[in-house]
């Protein structure tokens, strides 16, 4: 049972694109067919979803990517993240009557880390100069880009966050946001862009921008300095893996997310979901399962390994992950799983490219929720990701609120290798949404021979602090199934069906070099090769 969609995979051999906006994916087409490569291809793309697609990303959020160059073979995890500010402090906001940071406003920025992150990767992989590939971006900014349905549902149910502070109306329009096919220009961040294309990241992190940014901030009570903007830094780590099934899927290490996709695939693994069946009771309960007890293990033990001791190596472990297993009852649902209160719905952007040599790129930014913290730097077009609102405030907690600290991550690009060869260059956008769809694509692949765009439109769980959500389509006698085993059942139908996450998969033949693309039918992009 699928999403309704005309979708069929998409094959080509020179190169492909899959991401959120049709213009994102021609602009890094273009840069493809100019000679480019998938990481030159993969900021040209972000670039323009942080101008057409501003309520999910922008430069004003973080970045995170995994690379494989075709020569090497190897995975490379960059980390473009920004940390706390230097005034951070969980007495702070004690002693406002605070028991958790707010959704909103100055206490949930941190520094962004994006425009470093863009360099960073270009610098390392790339063969084009980051002035060049934000060429579309500033078009579109200065011109005007017309908005597409799902974007403007969004945007304009975002207007009352945005009027929270004046600045917000540079991305309003007579107070109110864009309606479907509308020509929106943005100027102030065309000009930001354009700042940052002549003066790489250091316009961006010193100067007149990093001034404002941190002024505003300061003004409204935050932390963030222009010292902690000029001392920012992206980083590069060895990325994380399991093997499933043959295949081996990466992720990036915490603070992210990523280890509870991989955590979740080491559970499910010890189960025959391929005999079970797609879309069976069976299938979904020991899914499921597998996802609530990887989550609660994410609550309680991910965050930023530069300070506290994250126990990676134990929690990725096919030993501790059969102890995990042994949890499941194959008739009814856990009822003592908890989780942390960090889990929000989140807004994000996800690109996936692999070239014509064979080098990929798996590339997500975002801003987290929908106009980040709500706040928009004067004069420049730059929304502040709120990603700090997911630091706790119990001062035990690995996790907890701290100077100079990155906060859980929910945002993960993936790949999967078969081998020495590339299989799958993956992603979803989706806050939490993220990994356990990365479990439910792999095993429609792999457990059930799906091709890349079933594999995609098929329908998704959700697993939230409330509960299971489904999406509408489902078998009914599936639904009652699960709700008598103790699962509490959602369904979800219509836009919301919007946050069951929004994928990009690319697949490489290893003989013949040829690239199979699926895109999310439930978001407005596609996938483009040629």
């Amino acid at each position: 049972m699928f999403f309704d969609s005309r979708r069929s995979t998409v094959h080509a051999s020179n190169g492909m694109i899959a991401t959120s906006q049709p213009l994102a994916a021609i602009a890094g087409l273009k840069v493809l067919f100019d000679g480019g490569n998938a990481i030159d291809a993969c900021v040209a793309a972000a670039a323009v979803l942080n101008v057409v697609e501003p309520e999910s990303t922008g430069i004003g959020g973080d970045m995170f990517a995994l690379v494989r160059m075709a020569d090497t073979k190897t995975v490379d995890s960059l980390n473009g993240s920004g940390r706390s500010g230097s005034g951070a402090s969980i007495d702070e906001l004690k002693s406002k009557g605070l028991n958790k940071i707010p959704d909103i406003g100055p206490y949930s920025i941190s520094v962004p880390g994006t425009v470093h992150g863009w360099e960073t990767i270009l610098n390392k992989y790339g063969t084009m100069e980051l002035k060049d590939v934000l060429k579309p971006a500033i078009g579109y900014a200065i011109n005007g880009f017309p908005v597409s349905d799902i974007i403007s549902y969004q945007w304009r149910s975002q207007v009352d966050k945005l009027n929270e502070y004046p600045s917000g109306n540079e991305f309003l329009i007579n107070g109110q946001g864009p309606s479907e096919g509308s020509l929106v220009k943005l100027p102030t961040l065309g000009k930001t862009l354009q700042a940052i294309a002549e003066g790489g990241s250091e316009a961006f992190y010193t100067g007149p921008i990093a001034r404002k940014i941190a002024q505003f901030v300061q003004q409204h009570g935050g932390w963030v300095t222009e010292n902690d903007l000029e001392s920012h830094h992206s980083d590069w780590d060895q990325a994380i893996s399991t093997d499933y099934r043959g295949i081996t899927c990466w992720e990036c290490p915490p603070a992210g997310q990523g280890i509870v996709a991989l955590e979740a695939m080491n559970i499910a693994e010890g189960f025959d979901i391929s005999s079970m069946g797609s879309q069976s009771i069976e299938t979904y309960h020991h899914m499921i399962e597998s996802v609530r007890l990887s989550f609660a293990d994410a609550s309680q033990y991910v965050a930023d390994p530069r300070v506290s001791d994250v126990p990676t190596d134990k929690l990725l472990s096919k030993k501790y992950a059969n102890s995990r297993r042994e949890l499941i009852d194959s008739k009814k649902a856990l009822s003592n799983v908890t989780y942390g209160d960090v889990l929000k719905d989140g807004d994000t952007v996800y690109i996936s490219c692999v070239d014509k040599d064979g080098n990929a790129c798996s590339f997500i930014n975002s801003i987290f929720t929908n106009f980040g913290s709500g706040m928009v730097v004067p004069d420049t077009g730059i929304v502040l990701q709120n990603r700090g609102s997911l630091f706790e405030l119990d001062s035990n907690h690995l996790n907890a609120l701290a100077p100079n600290k990155r906060p859980f991550h929910t945002i993960i690009p993936a790949m999967a290798t078969k081998g020495d060869d590339l299989f799958l260059c993956y992603g979803i956008m989706g806050g939490y949404m993220q990994p356990q769809a990365h479990l439910q694509i792999v095993s429609n692949m792999v457990d059930h021979g799906m091709d890349v765009q079933k594999a995609v439109n098929a329908l998704r769980f959700m697993v939230s602090p409330s509960g299971v959500f489904l999406e509408e389509g489902i078998d009914p006698l599936i639904v009652k199934s699960l709700k008598d085993m103790g699962h509490n059942i959602q369904l979800i139908s219509g836009h919301a069906r919007v946050g069951m996450g929004g994928a990009q998969v690319i697949k490489r033949d290893p003989e013949s070099g040829v690239l199979s693309g699926g895109s999310e039918p439930r978001k407005d992009g596609c996938v483009v090769g040629w």
